[in-house]
């Protein structure tokens, strides 16, 4: 395919032709392969715009692939499809690098709201010039436009996600960020959604930035209200 496509990585061909045949009738360009050894052929992903991976495939599993994709390109935008309800399986996923997941039985409405929302998360990515700004906190040092973090254990390379969630957080230091907030300036939905996926990728970066994950200092919780990001750590 020589325009941007979508890669459907999915066994259950019935799902597949369902989402396929939609997709195509909203002007998106699909590729449809069964199994993750047929997803990792298309390495380097040249052209692919997107992949929705299912998580139970034959072989090598959605987890396996989503793993090696982000060992070769941290950008690309990776909607994980799940017939597991389990919070650690939707855990798992997140922790993988998939930028969001949904769990079947799902609405094609929400679907068609996931894909659209993460291809226009994708343009919002910012092409890196000459001076590149480090936001420092704590030890740790971000930078943004590289996608790329320093901690005082190891360089984390970021995800497109990842880091427009640390642009707002950096963007809005010490306010609290409601859940809806959140969701409609990162993740593109619709306020009211419901969805745990905001919650997982607190806990994410947590663990990259916080020197104790379980008693965050930096990204807290606000009861009732949502989260905030302070630069200084409260004593």
């Amino acid at each position: 395919m020589t325009e941007p496509y979508i890669l459907l990585v999915e066994d259950e061909l019935h799902i597949a032709q369902g989402l396929k045949f939609n997709l195509e009738m909203e002007g998106f360009a699909v590729e449809h392969v069964t199994t993750g050894e047929q997803a990792l052929a298309k390495k380097p992903w040249t052209g692919c715009c997107l992949v929705i991976l299912d998580l139970m495939l034959p072989g090598i599993n959605g987890l396996q692939v989503c793993r090696i994709i982000r060992q070769e390109n941290a950008q690309l935008p990776i909607l994980m499809l799940t017939a597991m309800g389990k919070e650690k399986d939707r855990v798992a996923g997140l922790a993988e690098g998939a930028d969001d997941y949904l769990t079947k039985p799902f609405s094609l409405d929400e679907f068609l709201l996931r894909v659209k929302g993460i291809l226009r998360r994708a343009r919002w990515y910012r092409p890196k010039t000459m001076v590149e700004e480090c936001y420092a906190f704590a030890g740790n040092r971000v930078y943004l436009q590289q996608q790329r973090a320093v901690t005082d254990h190891k360089e984390i390379t970021l995800t497109e996600l990842e880091t427009r969630m640390l642009q707002v957080f950096f963007d809005h230091e010490g306010e609290v960020l409601s859940r809806a907030k959140l969701l409609e300036s990162v993740w593109g939905v619709a306020p009211d959604t419901e969805t745990r996926t905001l919650d997982n990728f607190i806990v994410r970066l947590r663990k990259y930035f916080e020197k104790r994950p379980s008693r965050p200092q930096h990204f807290v919780t606000v009861r009732g209200r949502g989260y905030r990001f302070q630069r200084q750590a409260k004593h």
